[in-house]
Protein backbone atom coordinates (compact mmCIF):
# COMPACT_ATOMS: atom_id res chain seq x y z
CA UNK A 1 0.00 0.00 0.00
CA UNK A 2 1.09 3.52 -0.61
CA UNK A 3 1.21 6.32 1.76
CA UNK A 4 -0.98 9.22 1.51
CA UNK A 5 -0.33 12.58 3.15
CA UNK A 6 -3.12 15.50 3.86
CA UNK A 7 -1.75 17.36 1.27
CA UNK A 8 -2.42 14.77 -1.22
CA UNK A 9 -5.43 13.75 0.13
CA UNK A 10 -7.14 17.14 -0.44
CA UNK A 11 -5.71 17.14 -3.84
CA UNK A 12 -7.60 14.15 -4.76
CA UNK A 13 -10.42 15.26 -3.20
CA UNK A 14 -10.63 18.83 -4.67
CA UNK A 15 -10.04 16.99 -8.30
CA UNK A 16 -13.08 14.74 -7.66
CA UNK A 17 -15.25 17.22 -6.75
CA UNK A 18 -13.88 19.44 -9.72
CA UNK A 19 -15.02 16.71 -12.05
CA UNK A 20 -18.19 16.41 -10.66
CA UNK A 21 -18.79 20.07 -11.60
CA UNK A 22 -17.61 19.89 -14.66
CA UNK A 23 -20.32 16.46 -15.39
CA UNK A 24 -22.42 18.47 -13.26
CA UNK A 25 -21.84 21.51 -15.75
CA UNK A 26 -22.12 19.91 -19.23
CA UNK A 27 -25.49 17.37 -18.10
CA UNK A 28 -27.17 20.63 -16.83
CA UNK A 29 -25.84 22.64 -20.12
CA UNK A 30 -26.99 19.79 -22.41
CA UNK A 31 -30.42 19.35 -20.51
CA UNK A 32 -31.12 23.35 -20.94
CA UNK A 33 -30.00 23.04 -24.94
CA UNK A 34 -32.33 20.30 -25.60
CA UNK A 35 -35.36 21.01 -23.60
CA UNK A 36 -37.67 22.14 -26.43
CA UNK A 37 -36.34 20.35 -29.32
CA UNK A 38 -37.25 17.25 -28.13
CA UNK A 39 -38.67 15.48 -30.88
CA UNK A 40 -41.30 13.64 -28.34
CA UNK A 41 -42.96 16.77 -27.81
CA UNK A 42 -43.44 18.18 -30.89
CA UNK A 43 -45.20 15.05 -31.86
CA UNK A 44 -47.45 15.10 -28.29
CA UNK A 45 -48.23 18.97 -29.06
CA UNK A 46 -49.31 18.64 -33.22
CA UNK A 47 -51.62 15.36 -32.20
CA UNK A 48 -53.26 17.84 -29.15
CA UNK A 49 -53.67 20.12 -31.84
CA UNK A 50 -55.31 17.86 -33.85
CA UNK A 51 -57.16 16.68 -30.99
CA UNK A 52 -58.64 20.24 -30.24
CA UNK A 53 -59.55 20.87 -33.66
CA UNK A 54 -61.29 17.72 -34.32
CA UNK A 55 -63.25 18.55 -30.46
CA UNK A 56 -64.02 22.08 -32.62
CA UNK A 57 -65.47 20.33 -35.28
CA UNK A 58 -67.56 17.96 -33.56
CA UNK A 59 -68.50 19.89 -30.68
CA UNK A 60 -67.40 17.67 -28.58
CA UNK A 61 -66.40 19.45 -24.92
CA UNK A 62 -64.55 16.51 -23.26
CA UNK A 63 -61.97 15.63 -25.87
CA UNK A 64 -60.67 19.22 -25.87
CA UNK A 65 -61.01 19.40 -22.18
CA UNK A 66 -58.41 16.41 -21.98
CA UNK A 67 -56.51 18.29 -25.15
CA UNK A 68 -55.56 20.77 -22.84
CA UNK A 69 -54.53 19.01 -19.45
CA UNK A 70 -52.08 17.49 -22.26
CA UNK A 71 -51.21 20.55 -23.35
CA UNK A 72 -51.00 21.87 -19.81
CA UNK A 73 -48.98 19.27 -18.00
CA UNK A 74 -46.28 19.21 -21.53
CA UNK A 75 -45.62 23.26 -20.98
CA UNK A 76 -45.34 21.75 -16.55
CA UNK A 77 -42.43 19.06 -18.01
CA UNK A 78 -40.98 22.21 -20.34
CA UNK A 79 -41.00 24.09 -17.40
CA UNK A 80 -39.40 20.90 -14.83
CA UNK A 81 -36.78 20.36 -17.29
CA UNK A 82 -35.58 23.56 -17.34
CA UNK A 83 -35.54 23.95 -13.72
CA UNK A 84 -33.29 20.76 -13.61
CA UNK A 85 -30.66 21.83 -15.99
CA UNK A 86 -30.61 25.50 -13.83
CA UNK A 87 -30.56 23.11 -10.70
CA UNK A 88 -27.35 21.07 -12.16
CA UNK A 89 -25.90 24.49 -13.14
CA UNK A 90 -26.08 26.15 -10.25
CA UNK A 91 -24.86 22.81 -8.18
CA UNK A 92 -21.85 22.65 -11.08
CA UNK A 93 -20.84 26.35 -10.00
CA UNK A 94 -21.10 25.15 -6.18
CA UNK A 95 -18.61 22.02 -6.56
CA UNK A 96 -16.17 24.30 -8.44
CA UNK A 97 -16.03 26.99 -6.06
CA UNK A 98 -15.22 24.28 -3.13
CA UNK A 99 -12.72 22.61 -5.52
CA UNK A 100 -11.01 26.04 -5.95
CA UNK A 101 -11.20 26.51 -2.10
CA UNK A 102 -9.30 23.35 -1.21
CA UNK A 103 -6.68 23.83 -3.89
CA UNK A 104 -5.95 27.28 -2.80
CA UNK A 105 -6.31 25.48 0.93
CA UNK A 106 -3.28 23.72 -0.36
CA UNK A 107 -0.82 26.72 -2.14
Amino acid sequence: MFELTANDFVLTLAGVVLLLGVISFIVGLFTLAFKITSGDFAKISNQSAKLMSKGLTDDVSDLMGNASSLLESLTQMSKTKAGVGMFLIIVAFVLLIAAYYLISGIL
